[in-house]
């Protein structure tokens, strides 16, 4: 699917209660897992011993830590869409937000996205995203929930 662009709160809003795209489909890999240990100091076994898991875990994987997952939001989320004529994007929130299944070390993730809610608040805009991380082959999400954003345009 090709990228949304945007130029204005009114073409924005255009969008409200429909589908606005899907990313890429991107793999979290035991790399990307063991920097946001570091990043987070969250060095629990199930995310970076892949020993210890094999053997242990349910999943005999190591899985990627729920928030490493949140985190991936912004960047699929670009994949998305392309808000023209903003000074500036900020992350206002999170609402109904939930971690549905693990994700195994190697799987693959991909966002769908709706534009839930837009308020015009004159200059500004504030969104509500429904969202959805898909991992590919399972029929839970990985996470969903409403990220609200506030775009100030020019």
């Amino acid at each position: 699917m090709e990228k949304l662009v945007i130029n204005s709160y009114e073409e924005f809003a255009e969008y409200q209660g429909k589908q606005l795209g899907v990313s890429d489909w991107l793999t979290v890999d035991q790399d990307r897992i063991n920097l946001f240990a570091d990043a987070t100091l969250d060095h629990q076994w199930i995310h970076v011993d892949t020993e210890r898991a094999e053997r242990e875990s349910q999943y005999h994987s190591t899985i990627a830590h729920g928030y490493l997952t949140l985190s991936l939001l912004p960047y699929l989320w670009g994949q998305i869409i392309q808000v023209n004529n903003i000074k500036m994007l900020i992350n206002y929130g999170m609402d109904k937000m939930r971690f549905g299944a693990p994700v195994i070390t190697g799987s693959r993730v991909r966002m769908v996205a709706t534009l839930h809610d837009i308020v015009d608040l004159h200059g500004m805009c504030r969104t509500g995203v429904k969202f959805k991380i898909e991992i590919e082959g399972e029929r839970k999400p990985a996470v969903e929930g409403i990220a609200t954003f506030v775009y100030i345009f020019k």
